[in-house]
């Protein structure tokens, strides 16, 4: 199955965001694609707003300018949904703090597609709490599960899955836990 779009909103934004970090950092083009394992031509078309990109690649980028994914995505009054290979997710909120900025997405998983998602800014963490159907998550090569009122937790700086076990939609949230990058 091919992934679809992340953002639910004006790729031009995000692609305008994307720049502007990886300009502030001193980061070429080629280099920022190099590091975050895609296509010169994909991030060129994610900066210039004419891709509108995935989840996983928008973390991939993050995670190589050192940022939390919040930071190229909208803080709106309403959620946004975002959207990887098989997770669907809106952003519920985005809490900061001198070290630390979190995350707070509520997730929905259909069983029968895994999304493997790039490692995320060096410490990152992910916390699900399930509220049904059973997840299998983490890393590649040791995901966790969960089921209703159950909650999985992992260092999310390595590639990890997310895949839906059995044959019910997952509903969950995820708090994502960025460290400031010192």
């Amino acid at each position: 199955m091919d992934s679809r779009p992340a953002p639910d909103i004006d790729p031009r934004v995000i692609g305008q965001r994307v720049r502007q970090l990886r300009q502030a950092r001193g980061v070429s083009l080629s280099e920022l694609a190099r590091r975050a394992s895609i296509g010169k031509a994909t991030l060129s078309g994610v900066e210039t707003g004419t891709r509108n990109p995935t989840l996983e690649t928008l973390w991939a980028i993050t995670a190589q300018l050192g940022v939390p994914i919040g930071a190229i995505l909208d803080s709106p009054p309403e959620p946004r949904n975002v959207r990887g290979t098989a997770v669907e997710a809106a952003l519920m909120e985005l809490f900061e703090d001198d070290h630390v900025t979190y995350e707070l997405y509520r997730l929905r998983v259909p069983p029968g597609i895994t999304q493997n998602s790039p490692a995320h800014l060096e410490g990152a963490t992910e916390h699900v709490t399930v509220f049904s159907g059973t997840l299998a998550a983490g890393p590649l090569d040791a995901p966790l599960t969960a089921g209703p009122g159950e909650h999985i937790s992992w260092r999310s700086d390595v590639p990890h899955v997310y895949r839906a076990t059995g044959t019910d939609v997952v509903h969950a949230t995820l708090l994502m836990r960025y460290p400031a990058k010192l």
